[in-house]
């Protein structure tokens, strides 16, 4: 299980509020809830399907996780459940229509937009990400093109942020981080390859892609993911927060598992919690109907027109992972996988307390979106319900 884990990892595909430890049964400190959930479920999928999506996701809050939202469609059939809890204070059921941060799914919201302007002929692919920003990229970054930008193989480092675990970024949940100063700190280092040698994912990429939308529209970026992708695709539900660390709207909560005040080890609630951070790269909140709306249409082309522009989000480099040194699986946007024997495209994205995906195939016969309220979200191994539900969805990778 250790093996097929790692294997889905490399897919991965300020208000005055604050938020204590979660209100856990019996013991504080422990990560384990004793409350379990039935699955809510709809399904006109194969019994097999249906079956094996009602494992991935019961048993929930565990240690695990407190909360599933999964949505599988596509000609192959169309199963909803959800599972666990909408907070571990009233052991309410998780709402299925909640919103949740998506994490880095939004760098295919941004990598939309930014193929369409490529489409519409104000943004050049091939052309420097220097040339339309040459106030804030360096000469020692000056190769770098926009797609390399796009598709992780311009070798920028990341940007610095402070702390270095989990309990010092919850310290510095409220903080406020400017992209410009992200990309600052990020070239203020030495490159770690030569544009199109490796490719390494890290955000800062679609920091930079964000500035140039900006640049290129005269716009926020804010302003034209809605207007170009959430209303005409009546995404009503998905929204970008900005400096606002709260999810408007209905929600689960989400909760991390971290030293609390006491010395204990123990699940915070970390609903509230800012995501400048991320910004175009990772910061977008939505549902599982919104991002289901979102992979069909982006799949049909209804987003990013069909042809050569929408094949940049299936064109993987081919140069190595900069850290395995095993073949990039990332193209524009979206990673590859074999799961099951047949070719899945979609991303993932964490946040803390959420864990997200979107996939399908390139034809459509099976999608599928899920949020799962990781308890260690951001951690080095993927949540075992979230990788329970691809594998029961796909089959197990290679």
């Amino acid at each position: 299980m250790k093996s097929a884990t790692r294997t889905l990892l490399a897919a991965a595909f300020v208000l005055g509020v604050v938020t204590g430890p979660a209100a856990l049964p019996a013991t504080a400190s422990s990560a384990t809830t004793t409350t379990t959930t039935t699955v809510s479920a709809q399904s006109q999928a194969d019994p097999d399907l249906a079956a094996a999506m009602k494992t991935a996701i019961a048993g929930l809050p565990s240690a695990d996780a407190t909360a599933a939202l999964v949505r599988v469609g596509g000609t192959d059939g169309v199963w909803r459940g959800s599972s666990g809890v909408h907070d571990l204070t009233t052991d309410r059921a998780a709402d299925p229509n909640g919103r949740f941060r998506a994490g880095s799914v939004t760098k295919v919201f941004t990598a939309a937009v930014v193929l369409q302007l490529a489409a519409e002929g104000r943004v050049d692919l091939d052309r420097s990400a220097r040339s339309y920003l040459p106030e804030l990229i360096p000469a020692a970054y000056g190769g770098v093109t926009v797609r390399q930008l796009l598709n992780h193989t311009h070798g920028i480092p990341a940007a610095d942020f402070p702390g270095t675990t989990v309990e010092e970024w919850y310290a510095n949940r409220f903080r406020i981080h400017d992209p410009e100063d992200m990309v600052r700190s990020a070239t203020s280092k030495k490159p770690e390859f030569a544009p199109g040698e490796r490719q390494h994912y890290l955000n800062i990429g679609y920091t930079v892609a964000g500035l140039l939308i900006e640049r290129v529209t005269g716009d926020s970026y804010e302003n034209q993911v809605t207007r170009r992708v959430l209303k005409p695709l009546g995404l009503r539900n998905t929204y970008l927060p900005g400096t606002d660390p709260r999810i408007v709207g209905p929600h689960n909560h989400g909760y991390q598992r971290m030293t609390l005040g006491d010395g204990t080890t123990g699940l915070r609630d970390v609903t509230v919690w800012g995501s400048t951070d991320g910004w175009a790269a990772g910061d977008i909140v939505s549902t599982t109907a919104d991002l289901e709306r979102f992979t069909n249409a982006l799949f049909r082309g209804r987003i990013v027109p069909r042809g050569p522009v929408l094949e940049e989000m299936f064109t993987v480099p081919e140069v190595a992972d900069f850290t395995t040194g095993k073949p990039a699986e990332f193209a524009v946007g979206l990673a590859r996988k074999v799961l099951g024997g047949r070719e899945v495209w979609g991303k993932t994205g964490g946040r803390w307390g959420y864990n997200t995906a979107i996939a399908s195939t390139r034809d459509g016969s099976r999608t599928l979106v899920y949020s799962v309220n990781s308890t260690d979200a951001k951690g080095r191994d993927v949540s075992k319900v979230a990788l329970n539900v691809m594998v029961a969805a796909y089959g197990m990778p290679g």
